[in-house]
């Protein structure tokens, strides 16, 4: 079976005769014809009968379509991939970050990508990551950063670095000690991200916590973005918990102190596509910046990459 076999059979399926298929592949009529007879032959069955003026596709035919369908386009995807490989002279980039990405340095990934290849279309979706997983899992976008966990199947999950998780609080006093759940579940709390309220990855690993003993974390203020809950934070407000990377950021309130769990708790931030998925060459250098600009801000010791792809 060869490609040539393929094109003149999805040609002709498509379009209902040999003589339109051969026009469209810039051929003989045949050609096409011996080219689908002997894939004919080959598979020991019948593509096509003849109505009228029209080739009908046999069973055998819709059954075969989509499948050689598919691999003519992953082939022809390959040979783009690698013509475009060096000069990205086009094509399109969808990529997805994470909701508060500015604070891990990724707030101009889109203009250092767009200087560097101005022909390709950018398409980058800033979302939570349980959106992000799920517009990457439904091939709405090719690739996306994430934080564990998500529920998402059929993703190719690669771990790039742990960022450890603060109580933040304008109050408490650090000289407490670490904060334990059942201080937690004890706080006045705001938290964010409320649309995707406890299906966020770093909500959930809080709610199973509490859970495993026997408490409940009821927030008293919900907002969507993180900058929202540290002005209500920083005024005295409630508490809240964030990574390290918005702690350590220029715009963190002063007043407002960071102490550790009791149990250290992370966010484990990933890189995801579909599972046997192409990604396009501008995905691909859009995720492979995303990547070298985080592993540049986190220090080597948070840096779990090796240790999970070893």
């Amino acid at each position: 079976m060869t490609l040539a076999q393929l094109r003149a059979f999805l040609a002709a399926y498509e379009l209902g005769s040999f003589t339109a298929a051969a026009r469209k592949l810039e051929t003989s009529q045949a050609s096409v014809s011996e080219l689908i007879h002997r894939l004919e032959q080959e598979l020991a069955h019948s593509l096509f009968t003849r109505g009228g003026r029209r080739l009908i596709p046999t069973t055998a035919a819709v059954e075969l379509q989509q499948h050689a369908q598919r691999s003519v386009t992953s082939f022809d995807n390959g040979v783009e991939a690698l013509k475009s490989m060096s000069s990205l002279e086009g094509g399109v980039c969808t990529f997805g970050v994470l909701r508060y990405g500015a604070h891990y340095d990724l707030a101009d990934l889109v203009q250092r990508f767009h200087r560097r290849y101005p022909k390709v279309k950018v398409r980058l979706v800033g979302l939570n990551s349980v959106a992000v997983a799920e517009s990457v899992a439904s091939g709405e976008i090719e690739a996306g950063l994430i934080v564990l966990p998500v529920v998402e199947t059929g993703l190719q999950v690669r771990p790039l670095f742990r960022d450890q998780v603060f109580y933040v609080s304008a109050t408490r006093d650090p000289s407490q000690g670490p904060m334990t759940m059942q201080e937690l579940a004890a706080s006045k709390l705001v938290l964010y991200d409320a649309f995707a309220g406890w299906r966020d990855p770093t909500r959930r690993q809080i709610l199973e916590r509490a859970r495993l003993k026997g408490l409940k974390i009821d927030p008293a203020i919900e907002v969507e973005h993180v900058d929202t809950a540290l002005g209500l934070v920083a005024a005295g407000a409630a508490d809240t918990f964030v990574p390290q990377a918005i702690v350590n950021g220029a715009g963190f309130p002063k007043n407002i102190k960071a102490v550790p769990f009791a149990e250290p708790l992370y966010d484990t931030i990933a890189l995801i596509q579909r599972e046997a998925s192409y990604l396009s060459p501008a995905t691909r250098k859009m995720a492979q910046m995303a990547e070298r600009t985080l592993l540049a801000k986190v220090d080597p010791e948070q840096n779990v990459r090796r240790q999970i792809r070893n």
